[in-house]
């Protein structure tokens, strides 16, 4: 058998090889080798490398290819920062490295996660304050009030709040899975469970009506509201859960857009960029070009304009990816984004306690509808959210939260051990 972490460890140099080629392209093409940065390409290859050595000491069995993912998209990510935002490269070298940290920790951590399955409710607690934190304290940034600053530091709380709601709904959707699944109310045509059965799904459907309406931030309030809806259909293969949950929160939404301005731009703009192109629509018409101009094989690094892209570096930096790297590095991406989510859909399914195999299946869809919802509005397949593109956009919350996501993974896909097929 093949040993999994010389795979993995394989993988990692060819990630390390597409990074650094891709940070020298970039450097050459100013026409002088920034030193400076080729070393902190260098060390963040060597903290990937460290990591794998430190799992493979410690014996660990996990899914070799988690990591070489999220390295060559976190490769992708600072090859594009330092193209469109070169002052902040180092600082997401910075948090890739805290992230790394964080990624070990978290892998150590969850081998024992069926005991965070009797602190459920405090996990539930902790990420509801994550979330109310920002509501109380945060500032609006980008129409928005979802950043809270402290000094010379400022995160996203529902970057890690994500992960403590999904702890909570793992716990307790697998707890009462049977009375899930044999619902005994009929409410017209749909059969649903007792209320205080589903109380915890109200619950977050309020959270996210609540986040819609105080923050402004639609693209967290679906992904927080579809996570619940989805987990419960994963537990109870009941449809109707998923009618009731989206039919509620079509509703708030249509309430929403009509008292907030902000959220009336976001759909407006989506229906029809073209009626304000220079102004209100300028992000989404500009991020249209990009892609249409990046062709199937991209305009080249640096040769392109993504620079025209407000705000580039975080919620549109799919858009520069797909303007100077084309259809086929957009489409490397959204492949490698598949890969892992089939992956971590895998690692659940081998779970052998249903709570490692919901909180799995949770973070997997977690990632999957982040995912979607960013690609999906920087291509006008849906509003814009303003969420981040998980590993690649700048932003410290974002890449230190997914590396623990990612962490808790790798340590549920190993309870089984793994084949590396």
């Amino acid at each position: 058998m093949i040993n999994i972490r010389q795979l993995e460890r394989n993988l990692l140099v060819v990630a390390g090889i597409i990074m650094l080629n891709g940070i020298l392209a970039v450097s050459l093409a100013h026409e002088f080798i920034d030193y400076q940065v080729l070393g902190a390409a260098v060390l963040i290859f060597t903290g990937f490398m460290m990591v794998n050595a430190v799992l493979c000491k410690a014996g660990h069995v996990g899914d070799p290819l988690f990591l070489p993912l999220a390295a060559v998209l976190v490769g992708l990510g600072l090859i594009t920062i330092l193209r469109i935002k070169p002052e902040l490269f180092m600082l997401q070298v910075i948090w890739v490295s805290v992230g790394l940290g964080a990624f070990v920790v978290s892998v150590f951590l969850s081998r024992r996660l069926e005991q965070i399955a009797y602190f459920k409710y405090l996990c539930g607690f902790i990420g509801v304050a994550l979330l109310l934190s920002a509501i109380v304290f945060g500032v609006d940034i980008g129409g928005n009030k979802n950043w809270i600053i402290m000094g010379p530091i400022r995160f996203q709380p529902s970057e890690f709040a994500k992960i403590f709601i999904v702890l909570f709904l793992a716990a307790y959707l697998s707890e009462r899975r049977e009375l899930l699944t044999l619902a005994t109310k009929h409410y017209g045509p749909f059969v649903l469970p007792h209320p205080r059965f589903i109380a915890p799904l109200i619950t977050v459907w309020s959270i996210g009506m609540l986040m819609f309406i105080l923050q402004r931030d639609m693209g967290a309030a679906l992904l927080y509201f579809g996570l619940a809806i989805i987990m419960t259909y994963m537990v109870s293969g009941r449809f109707s859960y998923v009618i009731i949950g989206m039919s509620l929160f079509l509703i708030g939404s249509i309430i929403c857009y009509n008292f907030y301005s902000h959220i009336q731009v976001r759909v407006d703009i989506w229906l029809n960029p073209w009626s304000d192109p220079s102004g209100r629509a300028y992000q989404i018409v500009q991020s249209l070009f990009a892609l249409g101009s990046g062709g199937i094989i991209g305009s080249g690094l640096t040769y392109g304009f993504p620079t025209m892209i407000p705000e580039v570096h975080t919620d549109f930096i799919f858009a520069a990816i797909g303007e100077e790297m084309g259809l086929m590095g957009a489409g490397a991406v959204i492949m490698f984004y598949i890969i892992m989510i089939y992956r971590a859909f895998r690692a659940s399914m081998l779970s052998l306690m249903p709570f490692s195999m919901m909180v799995a299946a949770g973070l997997a869809v977690s990632m999957a509808l982040q995912t979607f919802l960013i690609i999906g509005g920087v291509i006008k397949f849906f509003p814009l959210t303003g969420i981040t593109l998980p590993f690649i956009s700048y932003g410290g919350s974002s890449i230190v939260s997914n590396f623990i996501l990612l962490g808790m993974l790798f340590s549920i896909s190993e309870v089984r051990g793994y084949n590396a097929k």
